[in-house]
């Protein structure tokens, strides 16, 4: 059984004193075979330096060199022969550890062929660390015909004393074929033995067959170039290579210029300067020169000629190297094949889009750097381009390439993702082009990430505008509705007073619908319809009123924390909605939390323009905000749900716990109020919110209606009854049939309509004064703003109150800015009806 390193060590002390024992001289021999073990090692450490330095190195740079790996091997295995071979002193342990650490592997062997020590490579090439003995070479290549000749020859070098070397292939325990540098070489002794080293030839045969492609697809570049090209001698300057291009506008055969001594003034018409004249600049380039060549029939071909001097190495010659530019066509023509081509290179590296050449196996070729900046440094000429992308991706990728292949163009993109980031999308087009040797293809990427998001963020934002919409006309209508049962409850109430057995049975109604009135303000609020009545207020003020509110709905188990930024900027919102978002919040963050409790924190903060071009939001325009943000430490939300919460009756909660609308409601204010909201969650960390407001900015128009909105309000009429005619227009029967007996019993006379046409029919048929009209928006046919316009004519100075359950925003843009008018959004009560017509009544 072969040692290893480690049981050196563990027989080191017992073998000393076994020896010491025996023999009084024992102190004297292991000194001296230690020198010698440490010589030994010494000696193969220079001779590597001196081989890594001067012709060749074995194995990777840093490795041991063959003369070195023989000097170490040697110093091991004297150290295991003579009369004291089992007292191992710690100089062969390190000499077993040099060669341990060796990335090659590599074995020593005895006289018979058997294995006295193998690093931990060869081990792992022969198929493991157990510590049973490691099998030769011959017994690895058993059952190999083809190698078994070769094996015989290693082995009989080895076991004769004569140094061998053979390329050996075989399977790794891995199951991938490789090439080896097998060299044996014999150790110096009595016991004789020899080292067997392995070099890995498979990176390098790689290497050498792609240095080879890409050589000869350099040369098939420079064959079939639009320009002229020659290379010189640098000492004489004769030709020793032309290319076709050259030789046809020169009417001459390569071959019969090349090797023949030929200079450039052989070639030139009149005198010539010489091609090695002149100094080459830093990177070799020299001054260009014009002249005329001897072309057909003794015609002159003027060119400009660029050149470059390439020292030579080792003692070699240098050479000239020299672009030829045909200058025939006159001064049109100085955009040179040269000026193209960097204008090309330039286009090609510089371009937005990712461009690669791939080989027919769909290998990479060359890449620019739009390309490497997406897929990432790692790309290496020679991947497959189907490894860059994720798996699920590969066969569509492939797919495309094969359309390619077979010139199907058909323009169609392929989505795909990367392997090592997933998140990033982009689009992959290929097409054939015919060039060289074959056919290559070149394939486009194109960053699409950012588009895919903007394509999500806009379909959802499409969707939340269609359920706004339908959130919005269900809400209407549903408006309609509460406003005849909250009617006739008052006016039931009217004759039945407190006492009244039916009194408390009417109160119920009210208060259920008054319920109900609330549920479709949140609808209102998500459709961006409801009534705002928006003042200038700052947020540090806002939500110092706020917090004993907020702390009493977040309980004692929740820990309340607001932090105010510093000279805050001012934001124009109503207040009442504004409160009712951070309260909505809170109370979602609320039962966001575990049993245990957690911590709410809200954080107002200034957002400058250069900080909201930083967050990239693609739908916030930039500009300067006043950051609201809600951060709880609860459950989180998980991402699949995530771009879900801001839909109505959306919920995870349990169905005791809330409708679904709290954060549907926060979504519809903070968009009709112009600001924007984005949620960010980690599931088991918590959820934040982050509310951006546009920043106020005072103008003239906004302190002349300030100073009209200070104006002392007038106060409530204790009165409500009143004289004069009304029109009442409304297409909802139940809800005109209320308004009119509410009006006339407060001493009104009304007379209705039931649209906006009837309404024109009622006053030209009525003969009387009327003193106000009473409409609703909504109707069909004619809707309220029209019917004011045609109304502007006959009525020309009779106020108008338009009713209705959308928002006054929803329908002032249709109206003529000079018509004056009131609203009462729906649902209302009698009291707020009749409050409404006297105060517009008084005030007329």
């Amino acid at each position: 059984m072969a040692e290893t390193p480690a049981d050196y060590a563990d027989t080191i002390d017992g073998a000393a004193a076994d020896r010491q024992a025996a023999d009084g001289s024992a102190g004297r021999v292991l000194p001296a075979r230690r020198w010698i073990v440490l010589g030994g090692v010494a000696i193969g450490v220079v001779t590597t330096l001196l081989d890594t330095a001067g012709v060749h190195a074995f194995g990777v740079p840093g490795a041991l060199t063959v003369s070195g790996l023989v000097a170490i091997a040697g110093a091991v295995l004297y150290s295991f022969s003579g009369s004291n071979a089992d007292a191992l002193s710690r100089s062969p342990l390190a000499a077993g550890e040099a060669l341990n650490a060796l990335p090659d592997p590599c074995y020593a062997t005895d006289r018979r062929g058997s294995i006295l020590f193998a690093n931990e490579a060869y081990r792992m090439l022969a198929g493991g660390f157990d510590l049973d003995r490691p099998a030769p070479l011959e017994r690895l290549l058993a059952g190999r015909g083809d190698m078994a000749e070769v094996a015989f020859r290693l082995a009989q070098a080895a076991r004769t004393g004569f140094a061998a070397e053979e390329d050996v292939r075989f399977e790794t325990p891995g199951g991938v074929e490789r090439l080896y540098k097998v060299v044996v070489r014999p150790l110096s002794g009595a016991d004789g033995g020899a080292v067997w080293l392995f070099r890995d030839l498979t990176v390098e045969r790689d290497r050498a067959e792609l240095a080879e492609r890409t050589h000869k697809r350099s040369i098939s570049y420079i064959e079939n170039a639009p320009v002229g090209f020659f290379a010189a001698d640098a000492e004489r300057g004769a030709i020793v290579y032309l290319n076709p291009t050259l030789g046809r506008w020169l009417d001459v055969e390569p071959a019969h210029v090349t090797g023949r001594g030929l200079t450039l003034s052989d070639l030139a018409l009149g005198e010539a300067p010489a091609l090695t004249d002149g100094e080459g600049g830093p990177d070799g380039e020299m001054a260009p020169l014009d002249l005329d060549l001897k072309g057909p029939e003794g015609r002159a071909v003027p060119v400009r000629i660029i050149r470059s001097r390439l020292e030579g190495v080792r003692g070699r010659p240098g050479h000239i190297f020299a672009l030829v530019l045909n200058r025939t066509t006159g001064d049109k023509a100085e955009v040179t094949a040269r000026d193209a081509e960097m204008r090309f290179a330039r286009f090609f590296n510089n371009a937005p889009i990712g461009i690669a050449t791939v080989d027919q196996d769909g290998r990479i070729d060359n890449a620019n750097s739009a390309f490497v900046g997406y897929v990432g440094e790692s790309v290496e000429r020679g991947m497959r381009l189907a490894d860059l992308v994720a798996e699920d991706d590969r066969p569509a990728v492939d797919e495309l390439l094969g359309r390619a292949r077979t010139g199907q163009l058909s323009g169609a993109a392929v989505d795909i993702h990367l392997q090592r980031n997933a998140e990033r999308v982009g689009q992959l087009y290929a097409a054939r082009v015919d060039a060289g040797e074959g056919a290559a293809l070149v394939v486009y990427l194109v960053d699409a990430t950012e588009q895919k998001s903007l394509e999500m963020q806009f379909a959802q934002s499409q969707k939340m505008q269609a359920v706004g919409q339908l959130a919005g006309g269900v809400a209407h209508d549903f408006n309609n509705l509460l406003t005849a049962i909250i009617g006739f409850c008052d006016l039931l109430l009217a004759r039945h007073q407190a006492g009244d057995p039916s009194f408390a049975d009417v109160v119920q109604i009210k208060q259920n619908a008054n319920r109900a009135a609330n549920l479709t303000r949140q609808l209102l609020a998500f459709s961006r319809r409801q009534t705002l009545r928006p003042k200038v207020l700052s947020l540090t003020d806002a939500l110092a009123e706020l917090q004993n509110l907020l702390a009493r709905l977040l309980t004692e188990k929740v820990e309340l924390k607001i932090v105010h930024g510093r000279d805050l900027g001012l934001v124009k919102v109503d207040q009442n909605q504004l409160e009712q978002v951070v309260i909505n919040l809170a109370v979602n963050a609320r039962d966001a939390m575990p049993d245990e409790g957690g911590r709410l924190t809200i954080r107002t903060a200034n957002v400058s323009e250069a900080d909201s071009r930083a967050l990239d939001h693609a739908l916030m325009p930039h500009g300067e905000y006043v950051l609201i943000e809600v951060a709880d430490t609860g459950h989180g939300i998980p991402k699949e749900n995530l771009g879900k919460i801001f839909e109505p009756f959306y919920t995870t909660k349990d169905p005791s716990k809330g409708t679904g609308l709290g954060l549907s409601t926060v979504y519809g204010i903070v968009k009709q109020t112009g600001g924007f909201i984005f949620p960010y969650s980690t599931v088991g960390k918590g959820t934040t919110f982050r509310i951006y407001l546009p920043r106020y900015v005072e103008t003239a128009a906004d302190r002349k209606q300030e100073e009209i909105s200070l104006a002392a309000a007038p106060p409530e009429p204790s009165d409500l009854t009143g004289k004069g005619t009304i029109l009442l227009v409304e297409d909802e029967d139940a809800v005109r049939t209320f308004a009119a007996r509410a009006l006339a019993t407060r001493g009104y006379e009304v007379l209705q309509a039931e649209s906006g046409e009837a309404a024109l029919a009622v006053v030209d048929a009525h003969e009387g004064r009327i003193d106000l009209v009473v409409s609703d928006v909504v109707m069909p046919n004619m809707d309220g703003p029209t019917m004011a316009k045609e109304l502007k004519h006959k009525l020309p100075d009779t106020p108008i109150i338009f009713v209705s359950g959308y928002a006054e925003d929803a329908f002032a843009k249709s109206l003529d800015p000079e018509q004056e008018f009131h609203f009462l959004p729906k649902p209302f009560s009698l009291k707020q009806l009749a409050a409404a017509v006297k105060e517009v009544m008084n005030a007329k």
